[in-house]
């Protein structure tokens, strides 16, 4: 690995720019710790990329490395832009490849995909900026099929960003109004109240295609319902790694997140976030570019089976996508 010179691209015109560039940030201390030579390209919230604080072409910088490491989150990291650009340079990168990653990202799509697979989801709906003229229709169908409670949120998304939990009826109307004047597309999904799981997987690690790290259970602080891009990185959310999941439950996350994992045709890695109720398994969406900050999940999962940091990051630039 110390003899490839690794592209570390952080930052991105997304919500999670912040997220992003803590990621890069402790990619590229680790890089440094293992004395890589390395590059580190801000692309910034308008879409230059920056080396050492100047413009680049892109195809500048992917012509003079050897593998890019993406630290990137949410729209253009996770959407398969990005993966798009590197894949016509014949460039390995970490993650997954780039028709995969956009329908991962779409959450839509995700559901769409899987429901012919025995995953038990949330009941959703897809609306659109089209649906506003019939948006009075629309609320009463929801209500009368997903019950009391529902979550309003961006088709294409990460970090809990956008996604608001409606406890009335009365209510649902109004947000979904105010998500579809800032979105063209959102998904109402029944509100699933119960216990909150991840489970990461990472590709040909310990002799197997697909190994699934124990499952974390996340318990949010008591004034938050749900695990919110503020709970996820205030550090009041408590996140047990082994999760206390029955047999049972641990079996079926472990399975079901394999499962996604193949599915979708994802590469390397990812996570995938559940809800459990009455010891049933929902899953909710997959993350192709899991955080990988300090406060992140994956590296505590990875770190519960004794995969420190250092050898994730040299074993995903070692196995990058090709």
């Amino acid at each position: 690995m110390q003899h490839r010179r690794i592209t570390v691209l952080r930052g991105g015109p997304s919500e999670e720019y912040e997220v992003s560039m803590k990621t890069g940030a402790n990619v590229l201390k680790s890089l440094a710790k293992q004395n890589c030579t390395f590059d580190d390209i801000v692309i910034t919230k308008g879409g230059d990329w920056l080396q050492n604080g100047m413009v680049r072409k892109p195809e500048k910088i992917l012509d003079a490395t050897d593998v890019v490491f993406l630290a990137l989150h949410g729209g253009y990291g996770e959407d398969g832009e990005v993966q798009k650009l590197i894949q016509r340079y014949n460039i390995p990168f970490t993650g997954s490849r780039s028709l995969p990653s956009a329908v991962a990202f779409n959450k839509h799509l995700t559901k769409e995909t899987l429901k012919a697979h025995d995953i038990k989801m949330p009941k959703h709906r897809l609306v659109t900026q089209d649906d506003i003229d019939s948006i009075a229709s629309i609320v009463d169908e929801i209500i009368g099929d997903f019950g009391p409670e529902y979550i309003v949120k961006p088709l294409a998304s990460g970090s809990s960003v956008g996604i608001n939990l409606i406890r009335t009826q009365n209510l649902l109307q109004d947000k979904l109004q105010e998500a579809l004047a800032n979105h063209e597309q959102v998904l109402v999904e029944e509100f699933i109240r119960g216990r909150e799981a991840t489970c990461a997987a990472l590709e040909n690690f310990r002799d197997e295609s697909v190994y699934v790290f124990p499952a974390i259970e996340i318990i949010p602080p008591v004034n938050s319902d749900f695990f919110t891009t503020e709970a996820k990185y205030s550090g009041e959310t408590r996140e047990i790694c082994p999760g206390n999941f029955s047999y049972s439950e641990r079996e079926q996350l472990a399975s079901i997140t394999a499962k996604v994992h193949q599915l979708l045709g994802l590469s390397q890695y990812s996570r995938s976030d559940f809800m459990i109720r009455d010891g049933e398994i929902y899953f909710l969406e997959v993350n192709t570019l899991p955080g990988l900050t300090e406060e992140s999940l994956f590296p505590k999962a990875a770190k519960a089976v004794g995969l420190e940091f250092d050898q994730l990051v040299r074993i995903l630039v070692e196995t990058a996508t090709t």
